[in-house]
């Protein structure tokens, strides 16, 4: 946990296509598919940031599909 103390990073929060949340070193190249959320800060700022962000954990692609479908059950959406 010391490492954790330590860590002086400057961190972004980045989103993918499906509006799943994480944090990259911001000095680094996004890794493929996941683009800028527009928050950088240390990893306690950027790690707050997404939990007031990200409320609906579902993938996009569920949540659409379930609107689709009026709202019904996650089972339904995913064909089961």
């Amino acid at each position: 946990m010391m490492e954790e103390q330590d860590d002086s990073t400057i961190y972004k929060v980045v989103v993918n296509h499906e509006e799943q949340y994480s944090i990259w070193p911001a000095h680094r190249e996004n890794a493929l598919g996941w683009n800028d959320a527009g928050k950088e800060g240390n990893k306690e700022e950027c790690l707050e940031y997404i939990k007031e962000v990200w409320t609906d954990m579902r993938l996009l692609s569920l949540r659409k599909k379930m609107e689709e479908m009026g709202g019904g059950d996650v089972n339904d959406a995913l064909g089961g």
